[in-house]
């Protein structure tokens, strides 16, 4: 079983969490790192960062069904909680179709993908579900320790607990940028939520069941929607949206550092948060 994660991580894409950033951000506090990206079914980036640090978890958010079988990431598995035990999560999801040619329903790929782990010996409850709709978020549930929702707002969170239930984990993923200048913050969160996430069907279909508008959609995203998926301002300002996140439910934020360099931010907010 996977040791508590504590109500902050942060999430990054391999290439971009060094040993020494992974070192630095289990010293301040954060209970997991969250590996976007889509990582190989091998996860050699999951074994290298866990040889590097002491305590903190490591999460897969996600590797994608579509591009990696069960099987060798199940071997990858195993071999890892092996070495490490207690401190791997094997997050997994679907992605996006719009990255895949799709030859079967998501939801039965997904269904598939978990009966494959189960018959590889991967428990429960050391593997999470990318999750958004409420099928999912069901299914999450049903078959795995919990959710990560990306992309999302406290108001999902809420709906999320509502649908998964106490016990179950709950992990979304929020962007940051540290920085009391909204036109400044905005011009750094605006690329990122439009490319590639305002031209994906699944995202777009959860920010629309969260009242956004075609208008807040349209031209890189409204100031709207921007603020309510990029967080900005002082640290002070930052954690009071991850705390709403945790009091609609989240078990852990996993904090996207938008900024050029992340730790002067992952420090500053760890201050307010985690001392």
């Amino acid at each position: 079983m996977v040791n508590a994660l504590g109500k902050l991580g942060i999430w990054r894409h391999p290439t971009q969490v060094s040993d020494e950033l992974a070192q630095e951000v289990e010293k301040l506090g954060y209970g997991a790192i969250w590996l976007g990206g889509s990582p190989s079914a091998e996860l050699a980036d999951v074994d290298r960062l866990l040889d590097a640090t002491d305590h903190i978890v490591v999460a897969t958010g996600i590797v994608n069904m579509w591009t990696d079988d069960a099987a060798p990431v199940a071997e990858s598995y195993h071999r890892i909680a092996a070495r490490h035990p207690g401190r791997f999560l094997l997050g997994v999801g679907i992605g996006h179709p719009e990255a895949v040619k799709v030859y079967q329903k998501p939801y039965d790929k997904i269904v598939e993908y978990l009966d494959q782990l189960d018959e590889a010996g991967v428990p429960v409850e050391d593997r999470a579900l990318a999750a958004l709709g409420p099928k999912v978020l069901k299914l999450a549930a049903e078959r795995t320790a919990g959710a990560h929702p990306y992309l999302t707002t406290p108001e999902h969170t809420r709906q999320a607990r509502e649908i998964l239930g106490e016990g179950k984990l709950l992990v979304p993923e929020h962007k940051i940028v540290l920085d009391t200048d909204p036109v400044r913050a905005r011009a750094v969160g605006r690329p990122r939520v439009q490319n590639p996430y305002l031209h994906l069907t699944n995202y777009v279909s959860n920010l629309k069941r969260l009242g956004f508008t075609d208008e807040d959609l349209a031209n890189g995203g409204s100031d709207r929607l921007v603020d309510a998926l990029v967080l900005h301002g002082d640290a002070c300002r930052i954690a009071e949206g991850i705390t709403a996140h945790l009091d609609a439910g989240a078990d852990q934020v996993a904090i996207q550092a938008l900024d050029e360099d992340p730790l002067p931010t992952y420090r500053a907010v760890a201050q307010v948060l985690l001392s």
